[in-house]
């Protein structure tokens, strides 16, 4: 099986690849912006004004896996047009090449829990009502929209994942980072909101696991999957946890000041996911001792 991965160099991207190529079913291709002459099968896409038709026609894939775009909700409502350049116009692009050069290849999407926006109800199912807070959720819903489209009119197979908060090894960004580097100098911190907001976290390893099992019968079994480990955790819990697991005395002060573009609660309906034989492999204690021993190499001078 020939596997295309976009955003190779990025977060997911990464350890979809290093999984990938380990395993001897599948041929695997990394493309992303950054320069790179050493690894085998790259190929570099310009970053400016993305072009992916030269990357179909030089090669027949099976599955296209776009790990691609802009991920964070601040940024997204600094800079709009560069969140949906990244997140909407280039997966666009993409389902177009594949359309005119690979019609055969079908698509998965790293979408994002962000296009639900505050939900009605826990846990959240992929029929819930859409409402994203921010440009990124917006762009997000765009791109699953666009998926539909060349579904619908082309006959491409897509698969979109609304990713909830994932984390790991590699990640320097988002929650468990910002605590990591708010509390390298200090015993005391402040973060926003009360504590009591929530998500549902999944480790990237799990994420690749279930990148896997989707690909394995000819045909996507749903064009939609939440991707979330269906555990509520309130963000005051979780970070104790880290702390503990880190193995810092901090005390944490929550200013009850909202974030724009920040959901209350999520917590995923893994209902879809089940069906498709997932069962987590890594559960948040697993993960956080893993992220942090990671984290403790950083501070020693020897990154990931």
């Amino acid at each position: 099986m020939n596997v295309l991965i976009i955003g190779s160099k990025g977060f997911i991207g990464s350890h979809v690849l290093k999984t990938f190529v380990q395993e001897s079913s599948f041929f695997v291709f990394g493309c992303d912006v950054i320069q790179d002459y050493d690894t085998p099968n790259y190929q570099v896409i310009d970053a400016t004004n993305a072009d992916f038709s030269e990357v179909f026609q030089q090669y027949k894939f099976d599955i296209c896996i776009n790990c691609s775009g802009a991920a964070s909700v601040p940024d997204s409502i600094l800079h709009p047009l560069r969140d949906f350049q990244l997140n909407t116009v280039n997966v666009y692009k993409l389902l177009e090449a594949i359309h005119r050069f690979c019609p055969t290849c079908r698509y998965i999407n790293i979408s994002s829990a962000a296009v639900y926006g505050n939900p009605n109800s826990l846990p959240i199912v992929e029929s819930q009502y859409l409402a994203p807070l921010s440009p990124y959720g917006k762009h997000k819903l765009y791109a699953e929209q666009i998926c539909e489209q060349f579904t619908e009119f082309y006959g491409i197979d897509t698969c979109s994942l609304r990713v909830f908060s994932a984390y790991g090894v590699g990640l320097k960004k988002q929650l468990f980072w910002d605590l990591f580097n708010k509390s390298r100098n200090t015993e005391q911190i402040e973060l926003w909101g009360s504590g009591n907001e929530s998500r549902d976290f999944i480790e990237v390893g799990d994420i690749v696991e279930i990148i896997k099992l989707l690909i394995i019968p000819p045909k996507f079994a749903f064009p939609i999957l939440n991707v979330g480990n269906g555990r509520e955790w309130k963000i005051k819990d979780v970070t104790e946890l880290f702390f503990e697991v880190l193995g810092r005395n901090i005390t944490v002060d929550f200013k009850g000041e909202q974030r724009a573009g920040d959901p209350q609660n999520w917590q995923a309906d893994v209902s879809r996911l089940k069906t498709i034989g997932y069962v987590s492999k890594i559960n948040i204690i697993k993960g956080l001792i893993n992220y942090c021993t990671w984290l403790k190499q950083i501070e020693k001078g020897s990154d990931f």
